[in-house]
């Protein structure tokens, strides 16, 4: 079978970013979403400057401040001119709501695309976002990724099987915010469930921890199991026994 290991959130803290680092360097993470609005991304992509890493767009609405002009998109902003919180997201979707407007949605992809090409010097070898729950923000996706010719992952944990630039992928069932998580139990499942006819993706949020990512996440412990876990020359072994086959964004044709 084919495994896409990707690690999310480079750029949410500097404490992230160097879990992230340990990952891409010494384990099996081989494609990395950056989130270009924070202020951190700059230092994330430093780190892994000559890694090879493949670096996509992990587009971020719940967290920190826009790349378009706050005055056009007020329906993703709270009164302080933050993104309105992973939270608020989720007490929407449990109400049947979505209050992200279409236009706007675009407008804030499209300036983190054009921010993601500024801080990289490349374009997105995927694109993506971090994971909200609004039928706007995933059709504002589709949108910008049509006119700006990028390969769009649709999958996420709320449509685990879709496609990526035409070829069909699934996403493995993340189980990261569970209280009991072990990282290592949930790849083997994956790995054992997974499809033999297209490429599966393992997406992780590996990272360190620090006062602004324990203010403001609630995936916290979990993360630098995941660190542990990556780098663990084990489950390399383990993943080779199984005749794994570990690919990148960039190798899906």
């Amino acid at each position: 079978m084919e495994l896409l290991i990707r690690g999310d959130d480079l750029g949410y803290s500097e404490a992230v970013n160097y879990g992230i680092e340990k990952t891409v360097k010494e384990g099996l993470v081989g494609s990395v979403g950056v989130m270009p609005n924070m202020p951190s991304a700059k230092h994330g992509l430093k780190l892994l400057e000559g890694s090879g890493v493949c670096l996509g767009q992990h587009t971020n609405v719940c967290l920190g401040k826009p790349c378009a002009d706050p005055a056009r998109i007020p329906s993703l902003l709270d009164e302080n001119g933050n993104f309105k919180s992973s939270k608020v997201y989720r007490e929407a979707f449990q109400r049947g709501e979505d209050f992200i407007v279409l236009e706007e949605a675009v407008l804030e992809i499209e300036a983190q695309y054009f921010r993601f090409k500024e801080l990289t010097g490349r374009e997105p070898g995927y694109f993506e976002a971090h994971a909200v729950m609004s039928a706007n923000l995933y059709r504002g996706l589709e949108l910008v990724a049509k006119q700006h010719h990028l390969r769009y992952c649709n999958v996420s944990p709320a449509n685990a099987e879709g496609d990526f630039d035409g070829r069909k992928v699934a996403m493995c069932k993340m189980q990261s915010m569970l209280p009991d998580y072990d990282p290592e139990r949930s790849l083997k499942e994956a790995v054992k469930g997974g499809y033999t006819d297209r490429p599966n993706i393992f997406v992780c949020h590996p990272g360190y921890l620090d006062a602004y990512i324990l203010r403001t996440s609630s995936l916290t412990i979990n993360r630098t199991k995941e660190v542990e876990m990556l780098c663990d020359e084990g489950i390399q072994q383990w993943l080779s026994r199984q005749g794994v086959k570990l690919i990148t964004f960039d190798e899906i044709l």
